[in-house]
């Protein structure tokens, strides 16, 4: 596809109904055009960079998953604008929820041994079936996952490690997380604490 740099809503049009047809050069375009305005948006509002990051390349990575399925579409940034800070007023109340849950996991540890005892058993075995998921994940995907999660190594590091760009690393982390999250809120339904705990 041929690269335009006006901006109008017939160009928008004109990628929405590529990006419909499955055309990547149309994907590519809008990705280069407003990643780096995303970006901006949402790390005003969440000031962490590797967050920043996974939200804003999860949401891309959504916009292709999803192209079949797109509602009518006017404006393409208006649209990524929207679709941001739906994300991010979400990952924050999804924090609130982890933050009440340890506040609740701290109540039960103060009434006294026996809940105490409760609460470890329950603890084990969440963690037993976060790390059953986490099991299932595809080789490399798993080692860059576990290397972030759990060596808690910076995406940098993790591309040098592994003689890879940080791009993948980050896709990677994404996707695992995405993963992660539909497997357990099957297996854990009313712990999405639990689920957050990951990302």
């Amino acid at each position: 596809m041929k690269k335009v740099n006006k901006h109008n809503s017939s160009l928008d049009f004109e990628l929405i109904t590529l990006l419909k047809a499955s055309d990547h050069s149309a994907y590519q375009e809008i990705y280069e055009r407003y990643f780096k305005k995303i970006f901006s948006q949402a790390y005003a509002k969440l000031g962490n960079e590797e967050t920043t990051k996974d939200i804003v390349q999860e949401l891309f990575i959504h916009l292709w998953i999803r192209r079949n399925y797109l509602p009518h579409i006017s404006n393409i940034g208006g649209y990524l604008s929207t679709s941001v800070r739906n994300r991010i007023f979400n990952y924050f109340q999804h924090q609130h929820v982890e933050s009440k849950y340890i506040d609740s996991l701290k109540d039960f540890i103060n009434t006294g041994e026996t809940a105490h005892a409760d609460y470890l058993v329950r603890t084990h075995d969440q963690q037993a079936h976060i790390e059953n998921a986490i099991q299932t994940l595809p080789g490399k995907m798993r080692t860059i996952f576990e290397l972030s999660r759990k060596e808690h190594l910076p995406h940098k590091e993790i591309a040098k490690k592994l003689s890879t760009s940080e791009d993948n690393v980050s896709k990677q982390i994404t996707n695992a997380i995405r993963i992660l999250k539909t497997k357990l809120e099957v297996i854990l339904p009313v712990i999405s604490a639990a689920i957050w705990l990951l990302s």
